[in-house]
């Protein structure tokens, strides 16, 4: 489980800022939202809000571009344009075998160079401090190259290029412990899943239908949920419709991202009869089938699933349905981070803690990422019982847009008159 992710010059955010998943054990509110390990305690959700072009898909892609340092994949990392430094600096810190590790990297941009790297333990004292046993830091700026554990690797340190990070630069076979790097770090990266409800395939989920085991039942029961009178989901190679498929409405109706020959062998049961999915779903329900291998599979295996705009064409009981199920005393160790538009979900009289909330948004001095919890009661008024929509909707945390549109509107009527 993810417990922190550090931003700083990176895309939209120009100054830094943190997701910090740790509960607020003060209050006792919503416990089952919460997973304790060794006295670390992580909520088990979190929904980031905020008005359009203020930070939501630019901390996900934050997040997809620590993913893909860590699996050595094309890294797609930008820093903000208005800043005068190319340095991105990303941090992660994460459970992993119940011990609580922090991993951060600094990357210049401009040369395609990582110029910082820091992996440690973080160790929790009896009065509550947190410090950090740092397991290697290669600075190479400031010219620090540090490894208690291993003299070896410390002086390797010193030589290696600025291509890529540690655990891609020197053989794993050479170091015993950069080797169990490597293990933890690309662990946590796998266990890491994003998807952008707008622009997500439905390959995984047509990869578990495929299976027809005990994880095909919980997919179809949990697409089912999508629709009143939908009976069944399934794939046929040769797909037997009691009605004809239109193919061309096809073309119409399909999401992004598809592989329309295997789009085309999914169908839906609507009162006995089957039809095609791809002509006969909508857009919400098909989307919703692509999101549900996603779902069930991080609750299965214990991810940590981050989704874009993830109100996006679902009816928002659903949309509450699929968080319920991450809060839920029945999940472990599996976490959801989505972004969201959908302020009735700000419920923190039935559904969040405080800390579970936060807010983006943007002004003249940059982006910021905050959390509700931030608003104590002193000064602002707002109890866990608060009418969070409400408070929201008036303003009361900023991140709220608030557009001009008639103003606009009268402008151009006045020009036509001229």
């Amino acid at each position: 489980m993810i417990t922190k992710i550090k931003i700083n010059n990176c895309f939209a955010f120009n100054k830094p800022v943190e997701l910090n998943l740790k509960a607020d054990m003060r209050t006792r509110r919503f416990s089952f939202n919460v997973y304790s390990v060794n006295e670390i305690n992580i909520i088990k959700s979190a929904i980031i809000y905020g008005p359009n072009n203020t930070g939501k898909t630019a901390f996900i892609s934050s997040v997809k571009a620590i993913k893909e340092t860590l699996l050595n994949e094309n890294i797609h990392l930008k820093s903000n344009i208005f800043n005068k430094s190319n340095i991105c600096e990303l941090g992660i810190s994460f459970i992993y075998e119940d011990k609580n590790y922090n991993y951060e990297f600094k990357y210049n941009d401009l040369n395609h160079e990582f110029i910082y790297e820091k992996m440690a333990e973080i160790i929790y004292e009896l009065s509550g401090k947190e410090t950090e046993d740092i397991i290697f830091e290669k600075d190479t700026v400031n010219k620090i190259y540090q490894c208690q554990l291993d003299e070896k690797l410390k002086n390797a340190l010193e030589i290696i290029s600025k291509d890529n990070i540690l655990i891609y630069t020197l053989a794993t076979e050479n170091f015993s412990l950069l080797k169990v790097i490597k293990e933890i770090l690309t662990s946590i990266a796998k266990s890491i899943e994003i998807v952008d409800i707008n622009d997500i395939p439905n390959k995984k989920t047509i990869e578990l239908l495929k299976l027809n085991d005990d994880t095909t039942k919980k997919v179809v029961e949990f697409i089912k949920n999508a629709d009143l009178y939908l009976e069944n989901y399934r794939y046929e190679e040769n797909p037997k419709l009691d009605v004809e498929m239109d193919t061309e409405e096809i073309d119409v109706k399909t999401l992004k991202n598809q592989n329309i020959v295997e789009q085309a062998k999914l169908v839906s049961v609507y009162k006995g009869k089957a039809v095609s999915s791809i002509q006969f779903d909508s857009v919400g329900t098909r989307k919703f089938a692509s999101l549900a291998s996603y779902i069930i599979e991080s609750l299965e295996e214990g991810k940590t699933l981050f989704v874009d705009e993830l109100d996006s064409s679902l009816h928002s009981k659903i949309t509450r349905a699929i968080i319920s199920m991450f809060n839920n005393s029945i999940n472990r160790n599996a976490q959801l981070i989505a972004t969201l538009h959908d302020v009735s979900l700000l419920d923190c009289k039935r559904m969040f803690r405080k800390e579970q909330i936060w807010f983006t948004d943007k002004d003249e001095n940059g982006t910021d990422l905050y959390s509700l919890k931030e608003f104590s009661y002193a000064d602002s008024g707002i109890r866990e019982t608060s009418d969070i929509q409400d408070r929201y909707s008036k303003g009361a945390f900023g991140a709220v847009p608030d557009p001009d549109l008639l103003s606009c509107l009268l402008e151009v009527e006045d020009i036509d008159e001229e």
